[in-house]
């Protein structure tokens, strides 16, 4: 075991889901722009909202306040498309394969990678450092999309999980290959609730409703232990549970996923709250749903409410996206 290792056993801190990479500021920062017209194919994946009114933001208990998850306000939205799961390691494979692309990850050369998933025997070689309000998050040289764990780990087998080690600005650039684009906070978090108002989850109020698991999400004691009750440590293919009432997968735990927005912990409680775009500049991105390390007593944001946010640069093994597209 290696001294880094120990460390990831501190008292885990609830600011930190998602470790940011800073790194330079990357050109696809730009305000997005459809560059094709969008497919059938990809239409096909896609499931058609009709947007309206809806109350979003929680007055729970649960809620953290610095984040800026509530107040309950009424938004209203324009119809719009949303792809029914997380983009999957396929089909960014298809996309790097036709562009040539290469994510933040690859070109900066490493990428976080959660502790427990970097093989014991290779722990010294592969972590170069660990974050430290967060030790579980360690740098890794040569993790990427095509290599979650780190050199010597691959996605096969993995074809329909979905891609991480992907940035916001990876996320932008696979929508504007594929003529899609990210989902505002208030679309995904529209879409998320499955024509439920003001349930804590997609299915409602009950985490496990029946004793059923309805999401990729930690059990055990973290960060040491993930005793995978539901089925997976890491994650999962991206229709592994049961879609929402819109018909939609995995919008709660596995990943968490980029949106469109700037992050602002008060912009909206007195924005436009017509189809709201969040704060017009910032320097981090609202990511939503959380992960597979969310837990209880860590991160606990896997409430369709729940809010957090990274630099457009970073990239970890639990961020990933989908893309929706207006008519």
């Amino acid at each position: 075991m290696s001294d880094l290792e120990p460390a990831a056993a501190r008292k885990p801190q609830k600011a930190c889901c998602a470790p940011s990479a800073g790194r330079e500021p990357h050109a696809c920062c730009a305000p997005q722009q459809h560059v094709r017209a969008i497919s059938e194919a990809a239409r096909a994946r896609m499931v058609r909202l009709p947007g309206g009114n809806f109350l979003m933001g929680s007055n729970s208990a649960e809620v953290f306040p610095e984040d800026g998850e509530g107040p309950v306000r009424a938004v209203t939205l324009q119809p719009f498309w949303i792809d029914r799961g997380t983009v999957t390691n396929h089909r960014f494979r298809v996309f790097a394969q036709e562009t040539g692309y290469r994510t933040d990850a690859e070109r900066y050369g490493w990428s976080f990678v959660f502790w427990l998933h970097i093989p014991r025997s290779r722990f010294r070689q592969l972590v170069e450092d660990t974050v430290a309000q967060a030790p579980w998050w360690c740098k890794v040289c040569g993790a990427d999309w095509m290599a979650p764990e780190g050199p010597g780990s691959n996605i096969a087998g993995r074809e329909d999980h979905p891609v991480v080690h992907v940035s916001w600005n990876d996320a932008v650039a696979y929508a504007q290959w594929s003529g899609q684009r990210l989902p505002t906070e208030a679309e995904w978090e529209y879409a998320a609730r499955g024509g439920l108002q003001q349930k804590l989850y997609p299915w409602g109020d009950k985490l496990r409703p029946n004793g059923e698991h309805r999401c990729n999400i930690w059990q055990g004691t973290f960060p040491e232990h993930d005793t995978a009750e539901d089925g997976y440590s890491g994650t999962c293919p991206v229709e592994a549970f049961p879609p929402n009432g819109f018909g939609l997968y995995s919008m709660t735990g596995n990943t968490w996923e980029w949106c469109a927005d700037w992050f602002s912990a008060d912009f909206h409680k007195t924005a436009d709250r017509n189809n709201p775009n969040g704060p017009p500049s910032g320097t981090e991105r609202v990511m939503k749903g959380g992960s597979f390390l969310c837990h209880k007593s860590y991160c606990n944001r896997y409430r369709v409410s729940a809010r957090s946010h990274n630099t457009p640069d970073s990239s970890t093994s639990h961020m990933s996206f989908r893309c929706t597209f207006s008519e």
